[in-house]
């Protein structure tokens, strides 16, 4: 059995029967579409290496505890690899209203949290595969390690010889109660020798402080409200998804032409989309979009996959940015945008927000419910949107012996946020999957072309940009 960290419980805690808390990503191949079983034997012959898949979730009674990972005794692989199939001609247009109508159906609690569906029917041949993870198993970059121990590196590589899987005992509602009363009272000593362990290096120890109550200023500024839009409201149980495409080339241009980062350059396409939802909404644009951006606190080389670490659990804090959408000029778009993300780097925003997830775990489990519960129930009007940015493999993927051609990414909505936009870069491409409330985001593709005419604006600006010297 093992114990959920407090962020990971409370993905599940803000669930309900609107609010379906699983990440996903819609991957296409070259044909032609293999048989199901062909899919459930390269996905069996993985399972060692994430026992997540094989385990299910068990609440402690009264929630005198967080919830906790135990093997599923009934676990069916076919249950979780589905088949389907595209209505005629198959077009992007039917593979969108496929992905919307999959991903508006909650996970199975009772059941390992994902699924997997092989659809065939797509155009010139291809097919597509459909995940779903709950996010309470994993968060976008683990996510994309999960994805690359599933799928192959290779179009015919060797299978291993797996054991049969024998699940452990499940435990009863009195021994979930008594481990945690156990674990109550080993806790504060595991806690104050992580604070003796802080103290043998104290320098550190103050550096980061000061960061993280620098960081927490930062976030205090974010309580006051965006003006009011349709991009916040009650949502609905079901979802629209669109996307839009780049390239790791094309942003390398205009890096190279107009200067920032990546991230500076996506957000301000991103900027030019929402610019034009909201014109073609008849609202102003005389404001900013404010989106929460995750950002991934895991430590690569120290924990993960390649390092062992099978759990595939949640290390994501998260900035807040303002879109300026009210700047017409891409140029001047760019420019505010890489001058505003300087800026909350300096201030340690994310930093203060990993040390306050961190600290709700000093908090009693049946608190933290609550209080997750109602946080995801009250008017968020600071917040219009989310906006994550997920680096992906640059190798080739395949499955079944077929290769990966794209990849498309799905973010869940919360609360009262009802687009959101999750970015994903696959082997040279940047693509980004847009969700929206199927009954207030009917036009999300007005959101994904102008973000592909934005970067179409960048990257004809960067090209006429005398080079340096």
């Amino acid at each position: 059995m093992d114990r959920m960290s407090p962020l990971d419980a409370s993905f599940l805690h803000v669930e309900d029967n609107v609010s379906h808390m699983h990440i996903g990503s819609v991957a296409i191949f070259e044909g032609p579409p293999p048989d199901q079983a062909e899919i459930g034997d390269m996905v069996a012959s993985k399972l060692p290496l994430v026992p997540r898949y094989r385990q299910t979730v068990r609440f402690v009674p009264l929630e005198l505890g967080r919830p906790l990972w135990v093997d599923d005794p009934h676990f069916n692989i076919a249950y979780h690899v589905r088949a389907t199939a595209l209505a005629s001609p198959g077009g992007d247009e039917e593979l969108r209203t496929l992905v919307g109508r999959v991903m508006s159906q909650q996970l199975d609690l009772a059941k390992p949290l994902w699924e997997m569906w092989v659809v065939q029917g797509l155009e010139s041949g291809h097919w597509a595969l459909v995940c779903k993870t709950h996010h309470c198993m994993v968060d976008g970059v683990s996510g994309t390690d999960l994805l690359t121990v599933v799928l192959d590196r290779e179009p015919e590589p060797a299978r291993p010889v797996t054991e049969p899987f024998v699940p452990e005992r499940q435990p009863s509602p009195a021994r979930l109660v008594l481990d945690t009363l156990v674990e109550r009272v080993v806790s504060p000593y595991e806690q104050l020798r992580g604070l003796r362990s802080a103290t043998r290096a104290p320098r550190q120890a103050l550096r980061q402080l000061a960061e993280a109550i620098s960081g927490s200023a930062s976030l205090v500024r974010l309580a006051a409200p965006t003006p009011p839009s349709t991009l916040n409201g009650p949502i609905g149980p079901h979802r629209r998804w669109a996307w839009a495409r780049s390239s790791l080339a094309e942003v390398k241009a205009i890096r190279a032409g107009l200067g920032g980062t990546v991230n500076d350059v996506v957000l301000a396409a991103i900027t030019a989309g929402f610019r034009d939802l909201l014109v073609s909404r008849g609202e102003s644009v005389d404001r900013v979009v404010r989106t929460l951006v995750p950002v991934s606190v895991r430590v690569r080389g120290v924990a993960g996959p390649a390092q062992g670490d099978s759990t595939y659990n949640n290390k994501v804090s998260a900035l807040f940015a303002g879109l300026p959408v009210g700047i017409a000029d891409p140029k001047e778009r760019l420019d505010a945008i890489r001058a505003q993300l300087d800026g909350l780097k300096e201030s340690h925003q994310a930093m203060a927000g990993e040390a306050l997830t961190s600290l709700s775990g000093f908090a009693p489990p049946m608190l933290l419910a609550l209080g997750t519960r109602l946080f995801a129930r009250v008017p968020q009007r600071n917040v219009n949107t989310v906006t994550t940015n997920v680096p992906g493999p640059q190798f080739t993927l395949y499955a079944a012996g077929r290769r990966m051609l794209e990849a498309f990414p799905y973010v869940p909505l919360a609360g009262s946020v009802r687009v959101g936009v999750a970015i994903f870069s696959y082997n040279g491409m940047i693509n980004f999957g847009v969700t929206g409330d199927y009954d207030t985001a009917p036009d999300v593709q007005v959101l994904c072309d102008g973000i592909e005419q934005g970067m179409a604006e960048l990257r004809k600006l960067a090209e006429a940009t005398p080079a340096p010297g």
